[in-house]
């Protein structure tokens, strides 16, 4: 059945605020394509299991794969490394006091096999317009008064999804992420939305769930 949906014809959105079905995702997770990136059609996304990614020269790319990457925040997975740095006291952590420089961070870091940035200039204006309605939040990692870490994402008051996050040191990422988990434990949060499989959120205690299991999570 996934293979037949690569042959569906995209959906191109209008400025009518909507989505298509997630079942007509093709097999890769995409979409549609086009719209806006508005705070009303962002949080609309989100609500629907459904997330922008593309790049500079890209029309605007909406995805929702199946399967889809979660953290259960009581699954959060802390190596004995990382707690000897939970306990050492190297970082500290605050929450929205810079959420413009995480968000800039992330989009300069440099990654392993990846070339430039899928934070655009358009995902920078529209994702600070979503902080300024309370939805984006961040977590900043701090050492010796230097900020070397930390992560965004959008907060639907049960569920976090998570957008991105950098280190500038070894561990900074980490630590902003087992305490975001641990944060979103205590408040009841269902799941930290991870998005797409990666071998580094998988060590840390993230799982591939069904997307229907995943939707059922943001009802």
């Amino acid at each position: 059945m996934k293979k037949d949906r690569e042959y569906n014809p995209l959906f191109f959105l209008s400025e009518r605020l909507e989505f298509p079905p997630i079942e007509t995702a093709n097999s890769e997770g995409l979409l549609a394509v086009g719209g806006d990136l508005s705070p009303e059609r962002l949080l609309l996304a989100y609500q629907n299991g459904i997330f922008p990614w593309f790049n500079e020269d890209s029309l605007i790319l909406w995805w929702s794969p199946d399967p889809r990457m979660v953290l259960f925040p009581n699954k959060i997975r802390i190596s004995k490394s990382m707690k000897k740095v939970l306990a050492s006291g190297q970082f500290t952590l605050t929450k929205n006091t810079c959420f413009e420089e995480v968000l800039l961070q992330c989009a300069t870091v440099k990654r392993l096999g990846q070339q430039g940035t899928w934070i655009t200039e358009d995902m920078k204006k529209a994702y600070l317009e979503l902080h300024e309605t309370g939805l984006a939040k961040s977590y900043e990692v701090w050492q010796k008064g230097v900020l070397v870490g930390g992560l965004y994402g959008v907060d639907l008051g049960h569920v976090f999804c998570g957008e991105s996050m950098f280190s500038a040191v070894s561990n900074a990422s980490k630590f902003a992420f087992i305490h975001l988990a641990q944060e979103l434990e205590s408040k009841n949060y269902r799941v930290i939305d991870c998005q797409l499989h990666t071998k580094h959120l998988e060590s840390l205690g993230a799982e591939e769930i069904p997307r229907n299991e995943f939707i059922k999570l943001l009802s």
